[in-house]
């Protein structure tokens, strides 16, 4: 699912750059292609398969591709954020290539970098004189294409340096970057900024290193490679460029070309026709072919065999790994001991919990219970990650009073899914509606926290201040040293703020975040706002429905769990790590 909407509950004149930036990252999934038909439910993407009856009658087709509702949502509110704070966004740009895997935000703000006004242009004195040069944030743009990482999920695959462009072309975006003052008003084209000259020295530096080159292709970029030198306008210096892409070239109506027409020597992918499985795997082995490269070449006779899948394992990532799970089962390569140690190997190091959905699919009960472990080394991954820095405490405090009723199973599935990243000896749980109620999870797992949460019922009056004085008669205590995030999970209904404040400070403890996941079936009070207010501390929310994209709860928790680096401040701790995100270079 993907949603264009972002509901914020923060007053308008506290919208300020670094609000509208944490909300963009909480709000949103931001998922802007999808490789599969979809539906369109009131600006929000279904997977037509998986559609439920009411999607189908409400919704409208939609092919797979750019999804249009939410790119321009996305770019919209990126480009709110350049407005107020232009530094701010491009600290944001870095951030989100170096520190981030989400490559549709990669796509957006690089996009939005590359043709934003800063670009050094010379700013002139009274005299006509150069006094200085403005701020190149366009370089940003550049550095972000151009930033390479072996094998790794931060940088721009060619897929997402072509997508920049068709991002930049639509006619919505290209609309939004003509008000905002970006291109000609007058001019037909979408404004590009930079973007054919960096693609250009993207490609030419590709070309000039031919295992790069032949490496993409046989990743299964071949296509997208022709494509993105087609819209950059790439006139290649040799023609080993063409021959490497298996692409035939003919004179334009121009007679302008003058490299590739003649004596070229094309390397054609061929199929498996006519080949022994043997044979096939000594071909993948030989041209270590990606899974991708084979599957689309085997003969219909043969298909995809035990042997052949394990020839192709060396060129999976840890991610394909995961994905092709069921498959790695049904054909019994996970019994082969080599195999599971490397699949095990690729469950450890999840950053997303795509493998929850994955494990849906298995037959196993053993194979189920390790892919939900990866989806816990997910969670665990990124609370490392935003408590690297110091040391953070969490109460989870869970409102289970009567207006919880029908919302309060969302909530738990949402727990579940997020408290298994936690170390147990600086997680806190309680559960209220008047009364507290200590919960204390087996072990730090998805199965612990669901039985944990199995006999909470929705019933009883409000008081968030219960949870806070449960926690403090069982013992709990913050060490002076340590920071304390407070997430509340509910409508926020119930005391009024100054006293669920009075809470805190009646039983010691030193608030330094505060944060509410949205839970709400009927109306919803503004408790956890106002005591935000009362403590002087940040306050964020997220809608708990965005608990169920698998990529969402690693960004999340990154986010709420940066807590500042002093209380009685307005801006959340992860904005401050933003802001310290070294601005990137064009090498």
């Amino acid at each position: 699912m993907t949603t264009t909407q972002n509901p914020t509950s923060l007053p308008e004149a506290h919208h300020g750059p670094a609000e509208r930036l944490l909300e963009l990252v909480l709000g949103g999934s931001a998922h802007l292609w999808h490789n599969r038909p979809g539906l369109n439910v009131s600006g929000t993407w279904y997977a037509a398969a998986h559609a439920t009856p009411q999607q189908r009658a409400r919704g409208r087709p939609v092919a797979p591709g750019l999804f249009a509702p939410a790119a321009v949502n996305l770019y919209r509110q990126l480009l709110d954020i350049y407005r107020l704070n232009a530094e701010l966004m491009a600290h944001f740009a870095s951030y989100a290539l170096t520190q981030t895997d989400w490559r549709d935000l990669k796509v957006a703000t690089c996009a939005l970098m590359l043709v934003q006004e800063h670009a050094g242009q010379p700013v002139r004195g009274d005299q006509g004189e150069i006094a200085f040069h403005d701020d190149d944030w366009r370089a940003i743009g550049e550095a972000m294409v151009l930033h390479y990482e072996r094998k790794s999920l931060r940088m721009l695959t060619p897929k997402s340096v072509l997508r920049v462009a068709e991002l930049l072309e639509h006619p919505e975006i290209a609309q939004l970057n003509r008000a905002a003052g970006f291109g000609d008003p007058a001019s037909r084209k979408a404004p590009l900024g930079r973007w054919k000259r960096v693609a250009t020295r993207w490609l030419a530096a590709r070309e000039s290193n031919l295992p790069m080159l032949q490496g993409l292709v046989k990743a299964g970029y071949k296509e997208t490679l022709k494509k993105l030198a087609r819209k950059a306008g790439y006139k290649p210096s040799s023609p080993t460029f063409f021959e490497v892409l298996g692409w035939k070239q003919k004179q334009s109506a121009g007679g302008h070309r003058a490299v590739g027409l003649e004596g070229l020597r094309l390397v054609k992918r061929e199929r498996f026709d006519g080949l022994s499985e043997a044979e096939i795997c000594e071909w993948i082995s030989l041209e270590r072919l990606s899974y991708k490269d084979v599957v689309g070449r085997l003969p219909k006779d043969v298909g995809l065999t035990p042997a052949i899948l394990a020839a192709v394992l060396p060129s999976l990532s840890d991610r394909d790994l995961r994905m092709l799970t069921p498959t790695l089962e049904e054909l019994g390569l996970l019994e082969d001991s080599a195999v599971k140690a490397r699949w095990e190997k690729a469950v450890a190091s999840a950053t997303d919990q795509r493998a929850l959905n994955i494990a849906k699919n298995v037959r196993g009960q053993a194979l189920r219970q390790k892919l939900e472990e990866a989806s816990d080394n997910a969670a665990r991954q990124a609370v490392a990650e935003a408590t690297a820095e110091t040391d953070v405490r969490v109460m989870f405090l869970v409102d289970k009073s009567g207006s919880m009723e029908g919302a309060i199973e969302q909530s738990k599935e949402a727990l579940a899914r997020i408290l298994a990243g936690f170390p147990l000896d600086k997680l806190h749980v309680a559960a209220f509606d008047t009364m507290g109620t200590l919960l204390k999870p087996k072990a730090s797992n998805r199965a612990a926290v669901q039985h944990m949460l199995g006999g909470v019922k929705a019933s009883g009056g409000t008081v968030h201040g219960a949870a806070v004085h449960a926690l403090h008669r069982d013992g709990v205590r913050v060490p002076t040293d340590a920071r304390l995030v407070v997430i509340v999970v509910g409508d926020e209904a119930g005391e009024a703020g100054d006293q669920f404040a009075r809470a805190f400070r009646d039983c010691g403890y030193t608030v330094s975040a505060l944060a509410l996941m949205v839970s709400v079936v009927g109306a919803r009070g503004n408790t956890v706002r106002t005591c935000a207010a009362q403590l002087r501390v940040p306050f964020s929310e997220v809608q708990v429905e965005q608990f169920a994209d698998p990529y969402q709860v690693p960004r999340v928790l990154k986010a709420l769990l940066d807590a500042p680096a002093a209380t009685g401040v307005s801006q959340s701790g992860w904005v401050e790590r933003v802001m310290r995100t070294p601005l990137l270079k064009v090498a």
